[in-house]
C-alpha cells in the first residue's frame, strides 16, 4: 500500500522532527523540504546573490547537485543535506539562514525548481514529506495531510534551545519577535503562502512529547484517514 503524507504548519512546530521519527516508524522515505530552502538561502549568502533575485538564485541552483541523505547518529538526527559534495547540514540551521528563508522561499522561480525536486524524490513512493506548502501545492493529493502548529510562545522556547545546540545564544524575546515576523511572511506571501489545506488535520503540539504527536499521526493511518488500498 503506497501512502504519502504531507505535513505543513509555522516555523518551529516540530515539522522536521516528527516527520522524520513518523517516517522510520512506519517506513517512509522522508523528505525534508525546509532543509531544501534554507539550502538555498545558504547559496545565496555564500555567492552574494541578491536574496529577491529568484531568477538568478534559480539558475544557480540548477548548476547545483543539491542531496539529501539519511541522518547518522552524530548529526543529531537530522537529514543531512549537501551542495556539490560539501556538507552544510548545521551552517543550514544557524540564524543568518533561519532570518532570511522566508525571503528565498518566497521566490517564485526558486519555488518552481524546488518543488519539482521535491515532487520527483516523492514520485511513485510511499513518503513523508514536512514543509508549508505541501498539501496545498507540492503534494495536493496527499493521503493523509496533517496542520502541525504551536503557539509562538512555545515555538520560540524550542528555537532558542535548538540554537543553544548550535552553540548561538539569542533572548527569547528575541526570538519570539522574528517567528511572529515570519508567521506574517509566510502566511502573507502571494507565493505559495502558509495555509491550511481544507482536507487537514489540525495538531497542535502544544504540551505534546514528540513522541505523543508522531503516535497520534500514526492512529490517524491505522484508522484509515490516509493511504490508498489500490496502489
Amino acid at each position: 500500500m503506497k501512502i504519502t503524507i504531507a505535513i505543513d504548519g509555522p516555523a518551529g512546530a516540530g515539522k522536521s522532527t516528527v516527520a522524520k521519527i513518523l517516517a522510520d516508524k512506519l517506513g517512509l522515505l522522508y523528505i525534508d523540504t525546509g532543509a531544501m530552502y534554507r539550502a538555498a538561502t545558504w547559496l545565496a549568502l555564500q555567492e552574494h546573490i541578491n536574496l529577491e533575485d529568484g531568477e538568478s538564485l534559480a539558475e544557480a541552483l540548477c548548476h547545483k547537485d543539491l542531496r539529501l541523505e539519511s541522518p547518522e547518529e552524530s548529526a543529531g538526527g537530522r537529514i543531512r543535506v549537501f551542495l556539490n559534495d560539501h556538507e552544510i547540514t548545521d551552517a543550514i540551521r544557524g540564524k543568518e539562514v533561519s532570518d532570511r528563508v522566508s525571503t528565498v522561499a518566497a521566490q517564485k522561480m526558486v519555488r518552481k525548481v524546488l518543488v519539482e525536486q521535491q515532487r520527483k524524490l516523492a514520485r511513485g513512493r510511499s513518503a513523508v514529506l514536512d514543509g508549508r506548502d505541501i498539501g496545498t501545492v507540492v503534494l495536493p493529493d496527499a493521503d493523509l495531510k496533517i496542520f502541525l502548529t504551536a503557539s509562538a510562545e512555545e515555538r520560540a522556547r524550542r528555537r532558542v534551545k535548538d540554537l543553544e545546540g548550535l552553540g548561538e545564544k539569542e533572548s527569547y524575546d528575541d526570538v519570539l519577535r522574528a517567528i511572529i515576523e515570519r508567521d506574517k511572511q509566510d502566511s502573507t506571501r502571494q507565493e505559495a503562502p502558509l495555509v491550511k489545506a481544507a482536507d487537514a488535520v489540525e495538531v497542535d503540539t502544544d504540551g505534546l512529547t514528540i513522541e505523543e504527536v508522531v503516535n497520534k499521526i500514526a492512529d490517524l493511518c491505522k484508522n484509515g484517514k490516509g493511504g490508498r488500498k489500490d496502489q
